[in-house]
């Protein structure tokens, strides 16, 4: 008895604490207000918002894993004598990080488990991020007033790639180092000062002793910390922007729907936060990647055979093998344009231009309104076409950083190979686009002939002289509500009067490749004023002076 009453006096002094640190921080900070905003914000539940989940999940999982292995790997680049488990490595010369790592993946309990899980989420995390911003792009949810964290996005996919390069290389294996002295090749390609910085990087002449240090630094600092940072900046602006969400019944331009972070949001996302979690975990456990015991220790003077990097940076190796042997001597000094081009002029234009696009479709269509309807992809069949076109451009390329095992495989010489991928490269993404625009005006067409005629029932019936007609039935309200919210913009027009500048041609003529092709769809004018009003920006806020 004096047991339960102890334990309630506990309970009671243990609430009033914290009612009363709860009041001590309410009347100093909007604690109370953001726990509203936040704990009644609307999280949509399409499985598409999923991906960048996924993405977010990947990184913790990335952070508890690497805090693990930073306990035993140490990124020394001093050579010594290996003395370990794995037998067939014993009596061989290598560096500290290899000689660790093989420690942490036979001598470490659970270290092979915890360095494969921490490989595999390193994958997915990209590969999350990838699929996450083709999906904004897809859907136009870059449009105002997202700008920025469009922004944001581009930047943490250019620090993920950085981030995954510079753990790749960490082991300092065979296979990790051949992609470091491709490293070296691209920094030294770059023209005047490429020697020096890559002296500077390398801490001597390649592979010099500072490579792997530094590079260490750059993994389990700066850039987590500044992943990190952009995440959090990410989140605040999905907080405060809210999410945009796919046109439906009660769903317009001026609302966000969806479930209330608490309870429902929370559940969910600690449900799907264990299930990422648990099948990075089978991947550990069952899917072995990245054997470094089978390269053996890296040496300048050997080279991996079938050596091809991680698929996210697989596109600099293509690129890298199908450029020309190009060449410039000038007042004695080379300068590589075979490097220099594919490796940091087209990676450089391929980002800017993702910056610079939500911009540059802002400029061509001449649209100010803030958006939170998704676009249908179908609906916008030349933005779709462009995303399409990409995705192909670098399909070509990271097929060709593995061109000389697609040659050996289909028994064809790496010459004829290397030319099919050139051609390739040119031709296949403008077949790419355009059968990708004529794919979505078809789209458009069926969903112009299910508003007529209705939806097939699958139902076949003959008449009494042979004829066979099928069956149809009118739409839902809800199917007929998807297709007819569509906010797509009206080509620009020129001026009939007075000289027109040539920026102006431009725009307009880019406005009307854009916006020119559009499959009409049935609508009477009742419908078409009420998705205008449901389409249409919100108002903008004033102000008390206003």
């Amino acid at each position: 008895m004096p047991l339960r009453r102890r334990k309630a006096q506990l309970r009671t002094r243990a609430g009033k604490a914290a009612v009363d640190g709860y009041g001590a921080m309410d009347a100093r900070l909007p604690v109370s207000e953001l726990a509203k905003q936040l704990v009644r914000k609307a999280f949509p539940d399409h499985w598409s918002f999923l991906l960048g989940e996924i993405a977010l999940y990947s990184f913790v999982v990335l952070l508890l894993t690497g805090v693990y292995l930073t306990l035993f790997f140490d990124p020394s680049m001093t050579e010594s004598v290996y003395t370990g488990s794995y037998a067939p490595l014993q009596g061989v010369r290598m560096t500290q990080a290899y000689t660790t790592t093989l420690a942490i993946s036979f001598d470490v309990r659970g270290g092979l488990l915890i360095r494969q899980i921490h490989h595999w989420a390193a994958l997915v995390f990209v590969a999350a991020i990838s699929v996450h911003l083709l999906r904004i792009f897809f859907t136009g949810a870059f449009r105002k007033p997202r700008e920025a964290n469009w922004i944001v996005g581009v930047t943490l996919f250019v620090l993920a790639l950085l981030e995954g390069f510079a753990g790749y290389s960490l082991p300092d294996d065979l296979l990790s180092g051949t992609g470091l002295r491709t490293a070296a090749t691209i920094v030294g390609s770059i023209p005047v000062v490429g020697t020096y910085v890559e002296m500077f990087v390398f801490g001597g002449q390649f592979p010099g002793n500072d490579v792997i240090p530094r590079l260490y630094a750059v993994h389990i600092l700066l850039v987590p910390g500044l992943i990190v940072a952009l995440i959090t900046v990410h989140l605040m602006l999905v907080a405060y922007l809210k999410h945009t969400h796919w046109a439906g019944q009660g769903r317009t331009n001026k609302n966000a729907v969806g479930s209330p972070a608490f309870p429902h949001f929370t559940a969910k996302t600690t449900g799907f936060f264990l299930m990422v979690f648990g099948v990075l975990a089978l991947l550990g456990g069952l899917a072995q990647i990245n054997p470094v015991w089978n390269y053996g220790p890296y040496r300048a003077d050997q080279v991996s055979g079938d050596a091809q990097p991680d698929w996210y940076v697989g596109f600099l190796e293509g690129a890298l093998r199908l450029m020309p042997p190009w060449e410039t001597d000038i007042a004695g000094h080379t300068v590589m344009w075979n490097v220099f081009i594919p490796t940091l002029v087209l990676p450089g234009v391929v980002f800017t231009l993702l910056f610079l696009y939500p911009f540059f479709e802002q400029w061509v269509t001449g649209d100010r309104g803030e958006h939170h309807l998704c676009d249908r992809p179908r609906n916008r069949p030349t933005r779709t076409g462009l995303g399409v076109a990409a995705i192909v451009f670098y399909a070509v390329l990271l097929v060709a950083g593995g061109n000389d095992v697609v040659a050996f495989s289909f028994r064809v010489s790496i010459e004829v190979m290397t030319w099919i991928l050139r051609i390739a490269l040119v031709v296949a993404p403008l077949l790419a686009f355009a059968l990708t625009k004529r794919l979505c005006l078809a789209l458009q067409m069926r969903d112009r002939r299910r508003l007529t005629e209705g939806e097939e029932t699958g139902q076949v019936t003959q008449s009494v002289n042979g004829d066979l007609s099928e069956s149809h039935r009118r739409l839902s309200p809800t199917a007929r509500y998807r297709i007819l919210m569509r906010d797509v913009p009206t080509p620009l027009e020129l001026p009939t009067e007075g000289p027109v500048p040539r920026r102006r041609r431009v725009r307009t003529a880019l406005s009307g490749w854009y916006y020119r092709d559009l499959v009409e769809l049935p609508a009477t004018d009742e419908q078409l004023s009420r998705i205008a009003e449901r389409t249409a920006p919100p108002e903008p806020v004033r102000g008390p002076e206003d």
